[in-house]
């Protein structure tokens, strides 16, 4: 199994779907629960996943591996609720970072290869040797009002753009996906979605928000979303 993830790993081309599309089979985003842990701490790992005419889920991986570097690969392991990683003392990050060519004291990027299904296989990168936890969600707006409680219908208009927007760090990523209508900017603090009554076949689905920021950290928010 480990062969076949390396495989799939080498072999992951580009997606040909839109990148806020989530009416299809993906991969939304990988986390680690701390992103970033010191020696003796741990890491869990789950991510959100969208597939063709359902609803997004959170899901705990199939099968997760070390890629890099090879010589922490005993810093992962797995129990009763899944995958996790254990930052090693410090002897053994001293050693990673002298193998990665890093600073003394510098985190250690501890790469892995995360299976969800045998098709759908991503890259997490976890930081050892540091403590950081992933981003909060900042104030959000969505069609000019505050955006509602995590699984709150929302209802919007049909050939009108409605405004979504998200109050970041500077150094923040931002994602906006939809499986209801057209995300326009979805990769900037600020966009808007589109319904086209003429176009769109779908007036039901969802719509996310997805923020990283620049220590591996990631966290999301999904509503149902509707337009009429």
């Amino acid at each position: 199994m480990r062969k076949l993830l390396l495989l799939v790993l080498v072999g992951c081309g580009g997606d040909l779907d839109q990148p806020w599309d989530l009416d299809h089979d993906r991969i939304v985003a990988i986390r680690a629960e701390p992103a970033g842990i010191v020696s003796g701490e741990t890491s869990r790992l789950d991510g959100l996943l969208a597939g063709k005419g359902v609803a997004t889920s959170e899901r705990e991986p199939i099968q997760v591996i070390v890629t890099s570097p090879q010589s922490l690969a005993e810093a992962l392991s797995m129990d009763a609720d899944g995958y996790l990683v254990t930052a090693p003392d410090e002897a053994r990050l001293d050693a990673a970072r002298t193998e990665l060519g890093l600073d003394a004291g510098a985190p250690v990027p501890l790469q892995l290869g995360v299976a969800f299904t045998p098709e759908l296989v991503g890259i997490k990168t976890i930081r050892l040797g540091m403590t950081s936890l992933n981003p909060a969600l900042g104030a959000m707006q969505i069609d000019g009002a505050e955006a509602p409680a995590p699984g709150t219908e929302i209802v919007i208009g049909i050939e009108v753009d409605v405004p979504v927007s998200i109050e970041t760090l500077d150094t923040d990523e931002v994602n906006w996906l939809t499986s209801c209508g057209e995300m326009h900017d979805f990769d900037l603090p600020s966009g808007y979605i589109r319904v086209e009554d003429e176009v769109d076949t779908s007036f039901m689905g969802e719509l996310a928000v997805v923020l990283r920021d620049d220590n591996g950290g990631v966290t999301w928010q999904v509503w149902p979303i509707r337009a009429e």
